[in-house]
């Protein structure tokens, strides 16, 4: 069982056309993610290609070969296009406020905000405007995983973020940890048991 994210879920990368965007883009690419749109105003409308080649048994339907994504100059662009829930964020720690913002907004379900060194008063922001985000019900629409963190993986279906795709497996447990690096470890010690998320 997945907890937030699943093979099915429609990825946007804000920051993809940067130098860590396009890196982790291509790694979520492999792990068999579903990345369907980027973002970045100056660069609307272009696309970016990204050589993908399948990481272990948990890529699911990839294949080797090139992928082309569009790029939107608004989340809520990049979500009406392409029907994506989840966004996550590789820009600067000074624009990281206004990306989360902008995700919110837009009403995606799931935001995961790689950015490290994101001021506190620019986290405290992002995380009230999430906690303020409700339907007609009073439920909270968006979820919001770091700033700092390595992202969200369920291994063998989809990863949001910088995790390994091939350090682990599909299993029983759930982890959540404050240290990405000790994530890592406990993944790879572990491996032989395996993850939900």
């Amino acid at each position: 069982m997945s907890i937030f994210l699943t093979e099915t879920d429609r990825v946007i990368v804000q920051g993809m056309t940067g130098s860590e965007g396009r890196k982790h883009t291509r790694r979520m690419l492999c792990a068999g993610t579903k990345v369907v749109a980027g973002v970045n105003p100056r660069k609307a409308g272009t696309t970016v290609t990204f050589d993908v080649a399948p990481i272990g048994p948990g890529a699911g339907e990839v294949q080797a070969g090139t992928v082309e994504v569009p790029v939107y100059g608004t989340v809520a662009e990049a979500k009406e296009a392409t029907g994506a829930e989840v966004s996550v964020v590789f820009v600067p720690p000074a624009f990281a406020k206004d990306a989360v913002v902008e995700a919110v907004d837009a009403g995606v379900r799931l935001v995961v905000v790689i950015t490290e060194g994101v001021p506190v008063q620019d986290t405290a922001e992002f995380w009230a405007a999430a906690k303020a985000s409700v339907d007609e019900n009073g439920k909270q629409i968006t979820r919001i995983i770091g700033p700092n963190c390595p992202g969200i993986i369920t291994p063998e279906e989809c990863l949001v973020g910088i995790t390994p795709a091939n350090i682990t497996g599909k299993g029983k447990i759930g982890l959540v940890s404050k240290s990405g690096t000790l994530t890592y470890q406990m993944m790879f010690e572990l491996a032989d048991i395996g993850f939900t998320t």
